[in-house]
C-alpha cells in the first residue's frame, strides 16, 4: 500500500487540510501519516476557529518518531500545505530531505514525490499567513518540490506574473521550472485548473458553481497526488482530479452541505466528470 506523509492543518469540524486529504487518499488505497501544523475546531472562514498552532517541538518530535521507526524510507509521497510559523516550514524542509535520503528496499525503492501547496492566500483575501511564513515557503519548499500545487493568486505571488487566465497561468507556471498545478483560473463563465510543465500544458475547466465550500484546493492536491502514484499521464491525472472536485462541489450544492462531502462521494472522486472539459494549451 502506498504511503503519504501530509504536513498541514488538522481542522476537526471542517473538511479541509490534511485530514480531508487523508480521507480522499483512502479511496485510492493510499495510507497517510498526518503531521498537523495547527489543531483547529473549524475553518477560520466560519469565524474564530478554536484550537491553536502546534508547537514546533511537538511537530519536530512527531517527525523524529516517524523517522526513528523507518517510516521515511517507506514514504512514497509528501504533501505540504498550511503552516503557522516559519519554523514549521523549515522543519518540513528537513523532513523532505530526510525522506529523500532514507534507505529504501524492494517495493519501497521508488523515488518519493514531493507536492508543495504553497498555502499563502487567495484573490480577494490577500496574504493570510504571516509574511515570514510565505517567505519561508518560497525559499525552503518551492525549490524542493517535484510538483507545485497553488491557486492563481499564489502563483502570481511566487513569480510576480499574472496567472488569472489559462494562457497567463501556463506562462507563469513555467517560470517555476517544474510541473505546476494552478487552480482558480478563470475564462468567461468557466473556472478551471491549468497543469503545465516544460513540454506540455493542459486546462480542465467547468462552469462556475453557485458556491464552493472551503477545501477544494486541498482535495484537488490529494486527487492529483493519487494520479502521480498511479503513474497517470498529465492530462488524465488533471481531468480526473478536477472531475472529482467538481462532482464533490456539485453534491455539496445539491445537498446544501456546508462542508465538502468527501466521504459521501466515495468512489465518485476517483472518476472523471462529464461536466469537465479538457483541452491542450498551445
Amino acid at each position: 500500500m502506498p504511503l503519504a506523509l501530509i504536513i498541514s492543518s488538522h481542522v476537526a469540524g471542517s473538511r479541509v487540510g490534511a485530514s480531508a486529504q487523508a480521507t480522499a487518499l483512502v479511496q485510492f488505497r493510499i495510507d497517510s501519516m498526518v503531521v498537523p501544523t495547527v489543531l483547529f475546531g473549524r475553518h477560520p472562514g466560519w469565524g474564530v476557529p478554536g484550537g491553536a498552532p502546534v508547537p514546533i517541538e511537538v511537530l519536530e518530535g512527531m517527525l523524529d518518531g516517524m523517522e526513528a521507526n523507518g517510516l521515511f524510507g517507506l514514504t512514497d509521497i509528501v504533501i505540504t500545505g498550511y503552516f503557522a510559523s516559519a519554523a514549521q516550514v523549515r522543519a518540513a524542509a528537513r523532513a523532505i530531505d530526510a525522506v529523500r535520503e532514507a534507505p529504501r528496499e524492494g517495493a519501497a525503492s521508488r523515488k518519493p514525490s514531493i507536492i508543495v501547496d504553497p498555502t499563502m492566500g487567495d484573490a480577494g483575501k490577500g496574504l493570510y499567513v504571516l509574511p515570514e511564513v510565505a517567505e519561508a515557503i518560497a525559499a525552503e519548499l518551492i525549490p524542493r518540490a517535484d510538483v507545485v500545487a497553488c491557486n492563481a493568486w499564489e502563483l502570481q505571488k511566487l513569480t510576480g506574473a499574472d496567472a488569472r487566465d489559462p494562457q497567463s497561468a501556463m506562462r507563469a507556471a513555467r517560470l517555476l521550472g517544474k510541473p505546476t498545478l494552478v487552480s482558480s483560473v478563470h475564462r468567461g463563465a468557466e473556472i478551471g485548473v491549468v497543469l503545465a510543465d516544460r513540454k506540455e500544458a493542459w486546462l480542465a475547466a467547468h462552469a462556475k458553481a453557485e458556491r464552493s465550500p472551503n477545501g477544494t484546493g486541498d482535495l484537488l492536491t490529494a486527487l492529483y497526488a493519487a494520479s502521480i502514484l498511479e503513474g497517470q499521464t498529465l492530462s488524465y491525472g488533471l481531468a480526473r482530479a478536477v472531475g472529482g472536485v467538481a462532482e464533490t462541489v456539485t453534491a455539496a450544492n445539491i445537498w446544501n452541505a456546508p462542508e465538502l462531502p468527501i466521504v459521501a462521494m466515495g468512489a465518485r472522486i476517483k472518476q472523471t466528470s462529464p461536466t469537465v472539459r479538457i483541452e491542450r494549451l498551445a
